[in-house]
């Protein structure tokens, strides 16, 4: 009896142990889920989109609206398919652009890497604004507690699932106290409204510039790769994949059309914005005129949350990438590691030059102008033809051609995006 015992007991406590890791498992999954569809969220909404959100409505008032609205519909062109392809595989966009065509995703992966970093060295200058803005404190330390917050972050061992969360309550924040300032601005929304479908004017460079630093870049492959995390893979995967997918554009929807209305407010009430040297700061002037000082306040925790995690986006995305020269990066804390190594670097480089030089951003900026059309054109080559990549025999055309359009002006955008590389470089010149 004392040998059966502890037998019996421990044959009850094994269903009960299977059941737990189950549960851990589907919580773990959908933790993955929602923080895929913030990463995607939030990193499309960096301090760059604040400002030049600030700069267009205040050059094109409500007309601004109709930019918005193609990007959205960018967004939805670009993001439904490279969710669904790279879930559908269940490899990451750099190993399965080599599938399809070799060294292809080696391409892509150099390139986001190269633009992510640079980037991110201007998304930690945004966090030392942004804490300057909310706690008077000198940009420099503010940079230097955004990128130390950030690492915190990928030291932890479950960094994915607090990095899940962070990032659901930046978003939600930032979309509150976003709405709340609209709402006081009070702008007028039926003009917004008519001019979101049938615009006064129209400004195709507008366009294309919201369009690559909203989609482009890293920000194309963050919430798919953070999905495959969720364990959801396969063919049969599609229907949530569709749905998280449509959810994440949906968030960054919102929250673009809310800043642009809370910044409308302000335009249209007639407070004229400082556009005239690159140390102006219309959003920050817009959130000051409708609340003062508290609205200064509210703008920087607003571009904070909007900097720090577009650096947490940024540093995983392109640390995701690295599994294509190595399988090693797949996951586990080399992955962790890695993200970290990303940010120290980021983070030095702004503390010893004080903020990305101009020409840096000009010249990632070119980069980001070619990640976008370059990987498109391979995911549209693997939807057209090497559908058996993806475990169907077919993949959906109307995603086909949608998503084809989408890359031919894409193809354009990057070749506008030709000119400051070979300026950068000197070329031409």
């Amino acid at each position: 009896m004392s040998d059966s015992s502890p037998q019996t007991s421990a044959a009850s406590l094994a269903p009960e142990e299977h059941a737990r890791a189950a549960a851990a498992k589907k919580r773990a999954g959908r933790s993955a889920v929602i923080g895929a569809i913030f990463l995607m969220a939030t990193s499309a909404i960096g301090p760059g989109f604040i400002t030049q959100t600030a700069t267009f409505t205040a050059t094109m008032g409500a007309a601004f609206a109709f930019a918005i609205l193609v990007s959205v519909l960018v967004d939805i062109a670009v993001q439904l398919n490279i969710w669904r392809m790279i879930t559908s595989s269940g490899r990451r966009a750099g190993e399965l652009a080599n599938s399809a065509i070799p060294f292809s995703g080696h391409v892509i992966a150099v390139l986001v890497v190269i633009g992510g970093l640079a980037f991110n060295i201007g998304n930690i200058a945004g966090g030392g604004l942004g804490l300057n803005a909310l706690l008077g404190i000198d940009p420099k330390i503010g940079g230097l507690i955004t990128g130390a917050l950030a690492i915190m972050i990928f030291l932890i061992k479950k960094a994915g699932r607090v990095m899940d969360v962070v990032l659901v309550v930046l978003g939600v924040g930032m979309i509150v106290m976003t709405v709340v300032v609209a709402i006081i601005a009070q702008p007028p929304i039926g003009d917004a409204l008519r001019q979101t479908i049938v615009p006064d004017q129209l400004n195709f460079a507008t366009i294309t510039t919201i369009v690559g630093g909203t989609v482009g870049g890293y920000i194309t492959y963050s919430g798919a790769h953070r999905y495959l995390a969720s364990g959801h893979v396969g063919p049969e995967a599609a229907g949530p994949v569709m749905r998280a997918a449509a959810n994440g554009i949906l968030v960054t929807g919102i929250m673009r059309y809310v800043l642009f209305l809370a910044i409308l407010g302000v335009v249209a009430s007639g407070v004229a914005l400082d556009l005239s040297s690159q140390a102006a700061n219309p959003a920050g002037q817009a959130f000051g005129a409708v609340l003062g000082e508290a609205g200064l306040r509210i703008f920087g925790a607003i571009f904070w949350a909007a900097a720090i995690s577009s650096v947490i986006g940024a540093a995983y995305t392109s640390a995701t990438f690295l599994s294509t020269f190595h399988q090693r990066f797949l996951g586990g804390w080399s992955l962790q590691w890695a993200t970290v190594v990303f940010i120290v670097v980021s983070l030095v480089v702004y503390l010893l030059i004080g903020t990305a030089p101009a020409a840096i951003l000009v010249f990632v900026g070119g980069f980001n102008g070619l990640i976008l059309p370059i990987g498109l054109t391979v995911f549209m080559y693997i939807g057209w033809f090497r559908a058996d990549l993806l475990g169907v025999t077919r993949y959906p055309r109307w995603l086909l051609v949608a998503g084809t359009l989408v890359t031919a002006l894409t193809w354009y955008m990057g070749a506008v995006s030709i000119g400051p590389i070979f300026a950068f470089l000197g070329i031409g010149a």
